[in-house]
């Protein structure tokens, strides 16, 4: 049996996770973590039994407690309850399918527990690579990408032995793709969560239609591939039929190519370098006709331009740049700023910051709290 666990298993990336498990007998679930939604994590302990459950607030890992003491499963909480699920005894792979920087603590505890990581937790290479990649070599272990984008590079690299000469980073153009930015002003909410693709949870959907998700990738690539942020190309793909693709040095250029299915790269990563059965619809390359590719529009969607700003940087300015985002996304989501606000906040929290090259972990963490208390300080 492969043995896994699982932080964020009530949001999108941990319930196709747990699809994933219905269909393959041979894997067991020691752990799931979760943020609110203790109603669907007590669905989920019921049916695949864990040692070990996490929320975040000790309130409701009382309820929930209480809620499922007919079973075996220990209910933990907060960030200690993230690491315990995340370090727990015989589990060979994490899944880290948590939203932010939390997820940052618990993946570095794993990996000193000889974890390897199916990684879907992004921000902890964008603002923690410098730490993360060579931990990863002192301990043994892997961190295999569950990000569709990341997952095609990772496949079409398959016996490169180093001559890569850039990467070409997929992007669907999100729903306002073909847009100016005057058109941009007055965009709610509900247009914002519309991806015309990819079923996604909130905040990574807002970021596609931004494009600062796409930065966030251009810098989780170059920790994960050892690649400059300037060998990375990111090209719009509106069909997302090519998650992505790897130029090497003598020009051949090996793809990646797929239905928007999250359970490929997940299902890839979990059993890596083993390829199994997958349930689900296939291309149909006499229907699909054509695929079309653009140059993304760096004027109407300047967060990625940005982005490549804090990833030359390096040192704390690629936290200020996901730690403004993901308040201001979250501000926008709960309707207290307008949909050009988030870049904006963005860029005036990169321009105030003044940043620190090769940083500790107190001190990434430092500067998220820094750039969260300058947001709110404007409010």
């Amino acid at each position: 049996m492969k043995k896994i666990a699982i932080l964020g298993s009530t949001g999108s990336i941990g319930t196709q996770t747990l699809e994933v498990v219905r269909n393959n007998r041979d894997i067991e679930v020691e752990g799931l973590a979760a943020g609110e939604n203790i109603g669907l994590l007590e669905e989920q302990i019921r049916e695949f039994r864990p040692k070990i459950a996490a929320v975040w607030s000790k309130e409701k890992a009382a309820r929930l407690r209480a809620n499922i003491r007919d079973t075996s499963t220990k209910v933990v909480s907060g960030m200690d309850g993230l690491i315990e699920v995340s370090a727990t005894g015989g589990t060979e792979m994490l899944v880290t399918a948590i939203v932010g920087m939390i997820g940052i603590r618990p993946t570095i505890e794993a990996m000193k527990a000889g974890k390897n990581i199916a990684l879907a937790n992004k921000e902890t290479l964008v603002t923690a690579g410098h730490l993360i990649m060579p931990l990863a070599r002192e301990h043994g272990v892997s961190i295999l990408p569950v990000d569709s984008e990341h997952s095609a590079i990772f496949q079409s690299m398959q016996g490169s032995h180093g001559a890569v000469r850039k990467i070409l980073l997929t992007a669907s153009g999100g729903p306002f793709r073909g847009r100016k930015k005057e058109e941009l002003q007055n965009i709610r909410v509900e247009d914002a969560l519309c991806h015309p693709n990819w079923k996604m949870g909130r905040k990574v959907t807002i970021d596609s239609s931004t494009m600062v998700n796409k930065g966030l990738e251009v810098m989780e690539a170059k920790w994960l591939f050892g690649i400059d942020v300037d060998d990375i190309q990111v090209v719009v793909q509106p069909q997302s039929v090519v998650h992505s693709m790897v130029e090497y040095i003598d020009g051949a250029v090996i793809a990646q190519l797929g239905t928007p299915d999250m359970k490929l790269p997940i299902q890839y990563a979990l059993y890596y370098p083993e390829r199994r059965y997958l349930p689900g619809e296939r291309l149909d390359f006499w229907k699909l006709h054509t695929l079309e590719f653009e140059k993304p529009d760096l004027d109407t969607f300047y967060g990625l331009r940005l982005a490549y700003e804090a990833g030359r940087a390096g040192g704390t300015m690629p936290t200020v740049f996901n730690a403004a985002n993901e308040l201001a996304v979250r501000l926008f989501l709960e309707r207290r700023i307008r949909y050009p606000e988030i870049v904006e906040e963005i860029e005036r929290c990169m321009r105030d910051h003044k940043n620190v090259a090769n940083p500790t972990l107190e001190e990434i963490l430092c500067a998220e709290r820094e750039t969260y208390d300058r947001i709110n300080s404007r409010r």
